[in-house]
């Protein structure tokens, strides 16, 4: 268990080891994607590309995701998405998983993280992943507490059964709004 440093005085200091481990959630939405006219099967461009590697790049250096696991849709754009944060963190290979695609309900995910203690990463779809935001912040999944970008990693910390946003990434705080 980890140990927590409590400062009693200036010249007394001892461990307490009551702190509980805290699970992280990442959640992406994919990068930008070709249209359905240029690809049927709508793969990331070279913007969504190029975002995609900013962000998780960025992490790399500064935060240093460490999911356990990483799930994705099983759409080609939220695969390559998916598989570009796993290589930049080190994180060995991604998994499909049900329940993440645009019109799924997020409710399925608000069970399936009620069931787990480790970290994870989610890599999905507007407009379900706005809504699990919701739901997992507000306890509605018809509020936008946070606006999600493509992309863009939402990390959020559950403390006992809260859930809160530990920090939020997205691609144009690196070369600013189009």
């Amino acid at each position: 268990m980890l140990a927590k440093i409590i400062v009693k005085s200036m010249f007394e200091v001892f461990e307490d080891d009551r702190v509980e481990v805290c699970m992280k959630l990442y959640l992406a939405q994919h990068g930008l994607a070709t249209t359905s006219q240029e690809n049927a099967e709508r793969p990331l461009n070279a913007q969504g590309r190029e975002d995609t590697t900013r962000t998780a790049g960025f992490l790399s250096l500064f935060e240093k995701p460490k999911p356990t696991r990483i799930f994705h849709s099983g759409k080609l754009r939220a695969e390559q998405t998916a598989n570009m944060f796993a290589e930049a963190w080190g994180r060995g290979s991604v998994q499909q998983a049900e329940g993440l695609s645009p019109a799924d309900d997020p409710k399925y995910w608000l069970d399936m993280l009620s069931e787990s203690a480790e970290d994870t990463m989610l890599v999905g779809h507007m407009p379900h992943l706005q809504r699990l935001v919701g739901l997992l912040l507000c306890n509605d999944k018809n509020k936008s507490p946070v606006l999600l970008r493509n992309s863009g990693v939402l990390c959020l910390q559950q403390d006992a059964s809260e859930w809160q946003v530990k920090w939020y990434i997205y691609p144009a705080l690196f070369y600013g709004e189009a």
